[in-house]
């Protein structure tokens, strides 16, 4: 039987492992370097690389391939907790159980230290081995591109932008879906994709491991509204009942607790159904794919 604990351990220490070594290349000292350090390693799902790992496994391709672009993804959304986190954003004083980047040093070496660690993905991302074929290449700016629009305006930036501009307002169950499918999912279908792309599946396993992404991506987002209501903020690494008190659109809010266990499960299940043809090399994505909505953190 797959052990998802362990595969789970021995893959953030690698990634762990490898975004030490990015960071120790530039040094240990200087402000920003340290916000950036202290953001970055302080603990984490590491879901997004992960993801990517496991999509590139699924397929057959070489960790080594990935594990620049694993580490892009988590640095871009460590950047985006540190903005999110800011007084301008959600104005949160807690993250992954320890003071905010702001609140650790101050508000504008958290901008600067998130805006590096932005820079700084597309740097390591864009590192090419000797021994790459030109093919290769070309899937690398692929992956760069998938990750830059992800990320982007027309991505996870146009969620946050919208989840915003819609607090205090009644949004309908398609608009909600529409706004997290870029703030919370497109990251997470550019990480399965990059994984795949880079594990260099065919069109059609893309096409199934991106359904399968677009769907744990948004049930990741309803537990996520679950877990502000009745998480435990000692396991959680952050404070609770923090989106009524912005008056944020959630599923709860729109469909109540119990409803959005149920819709979070159907979604599951469709991601699973999206990996059925896969063989064993994809148990790591629908162990993960059972974590989302079984995770308390």
């Amino acid at each position: 039987m797959f052990d998802l604990k362990d595969y789970l351990r021995s893959r953030r220490v690698m990634i762990n492992d490898a975004l030490i070594v990015i960071l120790d290349h530039f040094g240990h000292t200087g402000r920003i370097r340290q916000a950036m350090e202290y953001s970055l390693m302080a603990g984490g799902k590491r879901l997004r690389p992960i993801l990517c790992m496991a999509a590139c496994e699924s397929v057959g391709g070489q960790l080594s391939r990935v594990m620049n672009a694993a580490c892009a993804l988590e640095m871009i959304h460590t950047y985006s907790l540190i903005h999110d986190d800011l007084p301008a954003m959600d104005d949160d004083g807690l993250r992954r159980g320890k003071p905010t980047c702001h609140m650790k040093f101050d508000e504008a070496t958290a901008i600067l230290a998130g805006d590096a660690l932005l820079t700084l993905a597309f740097e390591v991302s864009s590192k090419f081995q000797e021994e790459d074929s030109p093919a290769l290449a070309v899937k690398q700016l692929q992956v760069i591109r998938a990750i830059a629009h992800a990320a982007g305006f027309q991505g996870m930036i146009e969620g946050q932008m919208q989840d915003i501009a819609s607090e205090g307002a009644n949004l309908t169950l398609n608009a909600l879906e529409a706004l997290h499918v870029l703030k919370t999912g497109a990251l997470i279908e550019a990480s399965v994709y990059v994984g795949a792309c880079l594990g260099e599946a065919d069109s059609l396993q893309i096409e199934q491991l991106c359904t399968y992404a677009r769907r744990i991506g948004l049930a990741f987002q309803v537990v996520d509204d679950i877990l502000n209501i009745e998480g435990d903020p000692s396991i959680l690494g952050k404070a609770v009942g923090t989106d009524a008190n912005r008056n944020k659109n959630t599923y709860p809010a729109l469909l109540g607790l119990e409803n959005s266990r149920s819709f979070s499960r159907r979604l599951i299940d469709d991601a699973l159904k999206a990996v059925e043809n896969f063989d064993n090399r994809a148990d790591p994505l629908r162990a993960l794919a059972q974590y989302i909505i079984e995770r308390n953190q």
